[in-house]
């Protein structure tokens, strides 16, 4: 089924059918993949890492004022809660708000939701992970529309394209397609490139250095381009599959807490659940994205704004 989408007219009142395949593959890219949970959710952020709470998954948060967003951005509530959360939308209007940017009653959503890169999400997985939405428990939790300011919140009307047409993930059996593939539902781009006015840093796709900050901590985000000396270019495919590994055991509750030395936003214990399949691929993707040379320091001591 292929859905399409205008800035005029919400999609019909359709429903996707719900198959186990979908079901555990919505999950995979909702828990995983994408890590929506992590946007979406209360976290404990005395842990390192900050995991979500799980009473809490897709209740909606605020966004903590020290990233430095134009305005008062929210994470709406997307458990099935009728008053609330997202519960009166149809399948359709999900779709339209994942991969358009368009809300039920057709707001421009502001892009720190991704939807400009999940415009090339395939209509299989779009659906997989709706149909996974619609199995969240429901949760009443009111929170705050984003508020956005001058001259942000007129320039985001613009942002919202449909998506027409059918979209196909690609062959998983080529690696370097599979893989940009899937960083591009990682959003992998958007944490790992500095920007300036909003906007990517012309030459420094995926060259790390975007600054985060939440409460008194700060961390970087690493270089992860091909670069020999202050990229992955000397990582070898195993080393890159160990690093996330290496996180695959941790829990909340096993999760130590946090400090400056330790602090990321790097939702390691979510993708370390990944398949080899996967982590391979987007190692191979990564090894041929141009190097860029930008040493990272992730743990440099808090600056002053």
């Amino acid at each position: 089924m292929t859905f399409k989408s205008t800035k005029s007219a919400p999609p019909s009142d359709i429903r996707i059918e719900a198959t186990a395949a979908r079901l555990e593959r919505g999950r995979y890219i909702f828990e995983n993949l994408a890590d929506c949970a992590g946007c979406h959710s209360e976290r404990d952020w005395t842990k390192a890492g900050a995991p979500v709470i799980a009473s809490r998954t897709g209740v909606g948060v605020a966004f903590p004022k020290e990233l430095g967003l134009p305005g008062d951005v929210v994470a709406p509530n997307i458990t099935p809660d009728p008053t609330t959360g997202i519960g009166t939308w149809t399948d359709g209007e999900k779709i339209r708000a994942i991969r358009a940017g368009i809300s039920k009653d057709g707001r421009a959503l502001f892009p720190f939701m991704p939807y400009q890169g999940y415009r090339r999400m395939s209509d299989e997985d779009a659906q997989s992970l709706v149909v996974y939405l619609n199995v969240l428990p429901p949760v009443k939790n009111a929170v705050a529309r984003t508020k956005l300011n001058f001259p942000v919140n007129l320039l985001i009307k613009d942002a919202p394209q449909p998506v027409t047409g059918p979209v196909q993930a690609p062959d998983s059996s080529n690696a370097v397609q599979h893989g940009e593939y899937l960083v591009n539902l990682g959003g992998c781009q958007d944490c790992h490139t500095q920007q300036e006015k909003g906007a990517p840093k012309e030459g420094m796709m995926l060259a790390g250095g975007f600054e985060f900050r939440v409460g008194q901590y700060t961390v970087l985000s690493a270089n992860i381009t091909p670069e020999m000396e202050t990229g992955l270019g000397s990582w070898s495919e195993q080393r890159f599959l160990d690093k996330f590994r290496g996180y695959a055991a941790t829990t909340a509750a096993t999760a130590p807490q946090v400090n400056q030395a330790n602090f990321t936003l790097m939702p390691w214990t979510n993708l370390a659940q990944l398949t080899d399949q996967d982590l391979k691929a987007i190692y191979a993707f990564l090894r041929t994205v141009k190097p860029v040379k930008n040493a990272v320091e992730p743990h440099k001591p808090l600056t002053q704004p």
